[in-house]
């Protein structure tokens, strides 16, 4: 046994699991010990004395030959017959190993039997007065070599698994933060929107409010020169020498889009087209909702001619400021 146990020891098995899997499988039987190790690797050691004999009970390779068989009767009756036969023809021959009568294999002990008979599905076993000759120094190497090559398998089978499952993890991961990256996406799409329609809200209650005050203040003015009996002035009617008869003068052509260059405090341009009709107020909003620049506060103007457009600017159409067809305008500082 001692052989044994070194060889599996070798193989990286504990000595209480490689005295286990031999007293199951035998001593000479490496390869069965190892797939014994190997099948129950995951199970707690049993450390509990075995149960004593039944001195009344079978020998143990006839209770092992019957459990392996599963048939209990044709088991008896088997092992009677084969024992019979064995004291008619060799009254001094005493049973040295366990045979199946399926394969020839021969068995040391009633647990290699059960465990051949479970591996196999081989149900018939008998006592044999074969001996079973111990392994030698080729055959043990043989075997250390298959065992070693077992638990390469076994490892590179492992490893094959973990590598496959790690795949198949990151390729989860990766879907799920693809699909983080497209809701906050979304998310941050109708933040915009909302920013936006929020910013073009504020611009019209305050341009509706400006417009209220000024008409507040005309009409202010409006009942105080009634009250005073202030009319306005009327002007002097000065009689105006007759014009001369202007030269013909060919029609302006009617634009009804404004395309403007905006070109922001840090050196970049923005283009876009407006309606001729538009306010100056929506190319502002254009301007806040597009600029690269930061955010600080800007005022419009422009070059040619050199305008800076005020607050009453920004309520009035693209056409009436002389942005038609096309033209720059400038981003400055506020001040």
């Amino acid at each position: 046994m001692s052989s044994v146990v070194e060889i599996l020891e070798e193989m990286g098995f504990t000595t209480e699991r490689a005295k286990k899997a031999i007293e199951v499988c035998g001593d000479g039987n490496v390869e069965a010990a190892m797939e014994w190790l190997l099948a129950h690797a995951d199970e707690p050691m049993d450390t509990s004395e075995p149960a004593p004999k039944n001195p009344t009970s079978p020998t143990p390779a006839a209770s092992g030959a019957l459990e392996a068989a599963g048939n209990t009767g044709d088991a008896k009756d088997q092992m009677q017959q084969s024992s019979t036969e064995s004291k008619e023809s060799a009254p001094d021959a005493a049973a040295k190993s366990l045979k199946c009568d399926e394969c020839g294999k021969l068995f040391r002990t009633p647990p290699e039997v059960e465990f051949h008979a479970v591996k196999s599905g081989h149900q018939s076993f008998s006592e044999s007065v074969e001996e079973i000759k111990p392994l030698t120094e080729e055959e043990k190497q043989e075997q250390a070599r298959k065992l070693e090559e077992k638990i390469r398998q076994r490892r590179l089978e492992r490893e094959e698994k973990e590598k496959k499952e790690a795949i198949e993890r990151e390729k989860e991961r990766r879907k799920f933060g693809q699909e983080i990256a497209t809701t906050r996406q979304k998310i941050e799409e109708q933040e915009m929107l909302k920013l936006a329609e929020e910013k073009k809200r504020e611009k019209m209650e305050a341009m509706l409010a400006k417009k209220k005050v000024l008409e507040d203040i005309e009409r202010d003015k409006q009942e105080r020169r009634e009250k005073f009996n202030m009319a306005a002035p009327a002007a002097a009617s000065a009689p105006k020498p007759a014009a001369a008869a202007p030269a013909p003068v060919e029609p302006k052509k009617e634009y009804d889009q404004c395309r403007l260059q905006i070109r922001l405090t840090n050196g970049q341009t923005l283009t876009q087209t407006f309606g001729a009709n538009e306010e100056l107020a929506a190319v502002r909003l254009y301007v806040e909702l597009n600029r690269t620049d930061g955010d600080q506060p800007f005022t419009l103007m422009t070059n040619f001619p050199k305008k800076v457009f005020t607050e009453d600017d920004y309520v009035k159409p693209l056409s009436a400021l002389g942005l038609v067809p096309s033209a720059v305008v400038i981003l400055t500082k506020a001040k």
